[in-house]
């Protein structure tokens, strides 16, 4: 049994050990606070049409993201009323979650070394897909790809969101910290 005091994610061990000397080396940091670090990854799942439909649907994405990142998720509401889609002010459309620390850690390293080797014909990530700031976001189509939901159970399948925030200023010094991390970009 892990003793939960003295655990250490693999990739934050990866990251004080190796991944901060190599970025302050490539870049030529003078203090080790310049070097980027990951702040937190936000998985999102919208159902759409589906949770206008039938308001359990909302909740089944829920649950399905809480066990995916092992951490309570949020059940997303609609902020105003869209009468073309039937969508009231108020009602559950997704959920979502943020993570930090250590879970963070461990999400990142089950979403490169196990969901995305499962990925159907996967040639990589957009290595583009950075907004100038130094945030990564991605899209992955079916979230059956992770191990924790088990596929005969499954009502849907959702298309699940995933946002990288890093203290990274500029993309090339973010896309350098995610390399390091081993994240399969196809560019």
């Amino acid at each position: 049994m892990l003793d939960a005091a003295t655990y250490t994610p693999r990739l934050k061990t990866v990251f004080k050990d190796e991944i901060r000397a190599a970025l302050k080396e490539e870049f030529g940091y003078k203090n080790d606070m310049q070097i980027p670090r990951l702040e937190k990854i936000v998985l999102n799942i919208g159902c759409g049409t589906e949770a206008v439909k039938d308001t359990k649907k909302a909740k089944s994405a829920q649950e399905d993201l809480t066990k995916i990142a092992g951490q309570l998720a949020v059940v997303t509401k609609a902020k105003k009323s869209i009468a073309g889609f039937r969508v009231r002010e108020g009602m559950p459309l997704g959920a979502k979650v943020t993570l930090r620390g250590d879970r963070m850690y461990e999400f990142l390293d089950r979403l490169i070394t196990i969901a995305m080797p499962r990925i159907r014909d996967f040639r990589g990530i957009s290595g583009t897909s950075f907004d100038g700031r130094g945030n990564y976001a991605m899209g992955i189509k079916e979230h059956i790809v992770f191990p924790e939901i088990e596929f005969d159970k499954v009502d849907e399948v959702w298309g699940m969101d995933v946002v990288i925030t890093t203290t990274a200023k500029t993309d090339a010094e973010a896309k350098a910290l995610l390399k390091h991390f081993n994240m399969p970009f196809n560019s």
